[in-house]
């Protein structure tokens, strides 16, 4: 079975993994107490799959299309937390644009996007980032 939100995910998890400046220590799908984490541990980045919303585009053939939200929380720690976080965001953002098809193809993924960002309020010297990132891709059905 091709779990096309699987290999999605694994997609952005990697491509994350292999940012540069800042480049991300910690990059995990698994859940994390951020308190917890060494100063050697950040930036640090947390990818989970959100919500999805899914609609039928051809009746005979099964096929369907859905859209997808993924949330992607950073977290930064030292001093000049905002510049920090500004750093993160922009970075995360640059590298998922560099292939809006998320190595799937156009046939699979018709677009990727950054569609919101939230700056989560952290007591310094922590400071925490939500972003989601939102993949429309097509699928047959019983086969994502």
């Amino acid at each position: 079975m091709n779990n096309t939100r699987e290999l999605i995910a694994q997609n952005i998890v990697s491509v994350i993994r292999s940012m540069n400046d800042p480049r991300p220590v910690l990059v995990t799908r698994d859940p994390f107490n951020v308190e917890e984490l060494a100063i050697t541990q950040f930036p640090a980045v947390l990818i989970t799959s959100g919500n999805e919303e899914r609609d039928t585009v051809s009746m005979g053939a099964g096929r369907r299309q859905s859209t997808i939200n993924y949330i992607i929380r950073g977290f930064v720690r030292g001093v000049e937390l905002d510049t920090a976080r500004n750093r993160l965001i922009e970075s995360i953002e640059e590298a998922l644009d560099s292939d809006r098809y998320r190595d799937l193809g156009v046939n699979t993924v018709l677009n990727s996007q950054v569609t919101n960002i939230d700056v989560v309020e952290r007591q310094s010297p922590l400071a925490e980032i939500s972003i989601t990132f939102s993949v429309t891709y097509v699928f047959t059905r019983g086969a994502a």
